[in-house]
């Protein structure tokens, strides 16, 4: 029986950059379950799945449109060295959360320099073609 919309599904996937660099993979835990079509996952994940039968596996590489977006320039900016507490590791790769009166924000630091530093709050994936083995336990 093919995989609907609204169904709950449980997979097993391995996630891989263009380098071959595995980001995510839920082999050493339990299968990741989900209800199809209601959007928890990225879009070509759910698209990958939608129509699949439980024991296939299924090789899909997502572009970054379908998966966390395209790097948003906007939301790489600087801010002054000065205003960072001095208990923060001032290091390259650094994620840090940032509150304002608007919430919190997902930085991470991507350069430091002599008066500030660089904040970059896209996603970690954003900009990049994602591919996924992904078999379909039940």
């Amino acid at each position: 029986m093919a995989i609907e919309r609204g169904n709950t599904v449980r997979v097993h996937y391995t996630g891989t950059l263009a380098d071959g660099t595995v980001f995510d993979s839920s082999r050493d835990r339990d299968p990741l379950e989900f209800v199809l079509g209601k959007g928890s996952l990225i879009p070509g994940f759910e698209d990958a799945v939608e129509g699949r039968e439980i024991g296939e596996t299924v090789t899909v590489t997502v572009p970054s449109d379908k998966a966390y977006g395209d790097m948003d320039p906007e939301l790489v900016f600087t801010v002054p060295r000065a205003q960072v507490p001095e208990h923060i590791p001032l290091e390259t790769g650094v994620p840090l959360q940032l509150s304002n009166e608007q919430g919190q924000m997902d930085v991470t630091i991507t350069e430091v320099g002599a008066d500030e530093i660089t904040l970059d709050a896209n996603h970690p994936l954003a900009g990049k073609e994602l591919t996924f083995e992904i078999e379909i336990v039940s």
